[in-house]
């Protein structure tokens, strides 16, 4: 069954919904990543909200996506966006992705990128599926970026 969900502007008190939900998405690479965690699972998302655009998607009350922004001079840049496994493959990933898009947009962007590290080979395939276009590559990481 679909589940529907909210995406909305985090305040400060998300954070501890978005840093469980960041743990749990993030934590179904690590076996897949040598047992290494992954950056955005030991974030300060209450920082983050405080300093950067963050939004959350929601379903009955609990935070199950996350989205955050870096609007820099000439481009704005996805920083982090996850969704929680059990929200996986409805949608949502796809739905915040659209999200970042419009929200460049109004802020006067007409390009978005991001990096995702080049073990999470199905984030990299949703990104081309979505119209993203592969910058660059090293030893961790794959850079992309989308005209908007």
């Amino acid at each position: 069954m679909k589940k529907y969900w909210a995406i909305r502007k985090a305040p400060l008190k998300d954070s501890c919904g978005l840093q469980e939900c960041m743990e749990s998405a993030y934590t179904t690479y690590q076996e897949r990543m040598g047992g290494a965690r992954l950056p955005p699972m030991d974030l300060d998302y209450a920082l983050e909200i405080q300093g950067f655009p963050t939004w959350v998607a929601t379903y009955d009350g609990k935070v199950v996506g996350g989205l955050t922004l870096m609007f820099e001079d000439q481009y704005a840049t996805i920083a982090n966006i996850a969704v929680h496994p059990g929200f996986q493959g409805q949608g949502l990933g796809g739905g915040l992705m659209m999200f970042a898009e419009t929200a460049a947009k109004e802020n006067g962007y007409s390009e978005l990128r991001l990096a995702t590290h080049v073990l999470l080979t199905e984030n990299v395939a949703l990104y081309r599926h979505l119209g993203w276009q592969e910058t660059d590559r090293d030893a961790k990481r794959v850079y992309m970026a989308k005209k908007i």
